[in-house]
């Protein structure tokens, strides 16, 4: 690896803002990949799990509106 944590961000410092701005966000997602990956599959294993309650009948949808009205309810 090129360089110590203290050498890069001296060197990070010297970049235009939009660029200092774009690494730092390039990092806090490096540090976010695994957590985002199996988060992506617990959700991917969760809607086929509901996909295939609801094509066996054992599960209804709601409309949009009734979404809303009951969040609407809930907040009041």
């Amino acid at each position: 690896m090129p360089g110590t944590a203290a050498e890069l961000a001296f060197r990070g410092k010297q970049l235009p803002r939009g660029e200092r701005e774009r690494l730092v966000d390039e990092l806090l997602e490096s540090l976010n990949e695994p957590a985002s990956t199996e988060l992506d599959a617990a959700w991917a294993a969760e809607i086929e799990r509901r996909l295939a309650a609801y094509d066996r009948g054992e599960a209804q949808a709601l409309s949009a509106e009734e979404v809303f009205a009951k969040a609407r309810a809930i907040a009041k």
